[in-house]
């Protein structure tokens, strides 16, 4: 709250010498010159949404700043850009998330038209694609940005940049510096607001990770066990390449594991850790089936109920206390427990409220499971869980970080400059051109804005 009341203030000193300019620029001679791509850019890395002077009518300052209010509240990296219809469109898109330099999903509503394109680290293409669709139904700009955003808000992954803290919908550069002297004393109050918010998230990162640590540390010595009571050595008689290479892996699995959990700093750093303890299981199972003259396992995720109970063997139908049944990754102890009606063996941790599942234990868990189940099976795992509804919520990548996807490269909010792939970005506006009745292609991205 307190950082939208500064936000309001900042507006209201900045907006009688902004309406001045605006004034002016009105009737100078090329008022209606198309705005340079990199001037956008540079309001972008300040503010999440940029209204170009020559589409005033598209979208009111006031809904301009309620806009970008709520990008920065869900601190994701969405960006909104409104544009005269006849701005360029030629390599619009590549050339605005060159000039902005921060990975995140970008949408443009150019006259009546709209498109977005986002970095394949933030939102899939067919994400983004998905999202356009979903605008095409809204009415007015208005309505239509603010649907557009509140979807993104659900789906991107990562944080919004640092350069946001001192909020603020864009308005031109030249603005900006010529209001600058107005708001300068503010801009130490703005930055010690930012300092704070910053300190607290931080201390609230450390915590969430200190918390499942123990339980990570669990993990680890869990899997160090079962390496201490394995019956194999690789000189042995019948052990060959391939079974040596199985156990090999293993141990590099755990040692890794050790030296991730080391190293993590973040509740999303857990991520790393988890994963090699899951892969450093699969490794195990190849090589139990190898001694045991049996064909290798496919690789499946772990046991639901306890990543510690190892590969799963099949996938059960299981109904959490008052949610929705689904089918989860089970071993073969759990897959009898439910079969004989007997409830499965869950892995709980402290909390605050005395021991539960790990579902429900809190929003540091996303990345714990993240690293065991992966992105592509997790959501529907956690559906109508406690974890699943934290995961869910927009404000979740910015304290825990989207550490339960598969993704790589730059996280959302990142600053990679020219550094993204272009493909990411490629494509005409609107279906090729400005084609297709003003909104994103079907299919795999078609032409597209």
């Amino acid at each position: 709250m307190k950082d939208a009341r500064f936000r309001v203030l900042i507006r209201l000193l900045v907006a009688p010498v902004i309406a001045a300019l605006a004034v002016l620029m009105a009737g100078a001679p090329g008022a209606q010159a198309a705005t340079d791509v990199s001037e956008i850019g540079a309001a972008l890395r300040e503010s999440p949404v940029y209204v170009d002077p020559a589409a005033s009518d598209l979208l009111s300052r006031s809904d301009a700043e309620a806009l970008a209010d709520k990008i920065e509240d869900a601190d994701e990296p969405v960006f909104v850009t409104v544009l005269p219809a006849g701005y360029p469109t030629e390599d619009l898109f590549r050339n605005l998330r060159t000039e902005t330099g921060i990975t995140g999903l970008y949408g443009v509503r150019l006259g009546d038209r709209f498109d977005a394109r986002a970095d394949s680290s933030v939102l899939s293409r067919q994400g983004v694609n998905n999202l356009v669709m979903a605008a095409q139904g809204a009415g007015d700009t208005k309505a239509q940005l603010n649907d557009f955003v509140d979807d993104a808000l659900r789906s991107v992954r990562g944080s919004a940049p640092s350069s946001w803290d001192s909020g603020g919908a864009s308005v031109p550069s030249g603005a900006l510096i010529t209001a600058g002297a107005i708001v300068v004393v503010g801009g130490a109050g703005a930055y010690t607001l930012a300092r704070r918010n910053r300190r607290r998230r931080e201390d609230e990162q450390r915590a969430a990770l200190e918390r499942l640590r123990v339980v990570v540390d669990e993990d680890i010595t869990a899997f160090g066990e079962e390496l201490d009571r394995l019956d194999f050595h690789p000189a042995e008689p019948r052990a060959d390449d391939a079974m040596r290479a199985d156990y090999a892996h293993a141990l590099d699995a755990y040692e890794q594991a050790k030296t991730f959990m080391a190293d993590a700093r973040r509740p999303e750093d857990v991520r790393a850790v988890t994963q090699s303890l899951e892969d450093g299981r699969f490794s195990l199972a190849r090589l139990a089936a190898r001694r045991e003259g049996r064909s290798l396992p496919e690789r499946r995720p772990p046991c639901f109920f306890d990543p510690r109970h190892g590969p799963s063997v099949a996938d059960a139908t299981w109904t959490p206390p008052g949610g929705a049944t689904r089918q989860v990754p089970v071993c073969a102890a759990d897959r009898t427990r439910l079969s004989d009606g007997r409830d499965p063996m869950v892995r709980e941790v402290d909390t605050d409220h005395g021991r539960r599942p790990y579902w429900d234990a809190g929003p540091a868990y996303g990345p714990w499971a993240g690293g065991y189940f992966g992105g592509g099976i997790l959501p529907g795992l956690l559906v109508g869980t406690v974890l699943g509804s934290m995961m869910a919520s927009p404000a979740y990548g910015a304290g825990y970080g989207a550490g339960y996807g598969d993704f790589g490269g730059y996280e959302g909010g990142d600053v990679s400059g020219a550094d993204f792939d272009p493909g990411d970005f490629g494509g005409g506006f609107g279906g090729g051109d400005f084609g297709g009745g003003g909104f994103g292609g079907g299919g795999d991205f078609g032409g597209g804005f």
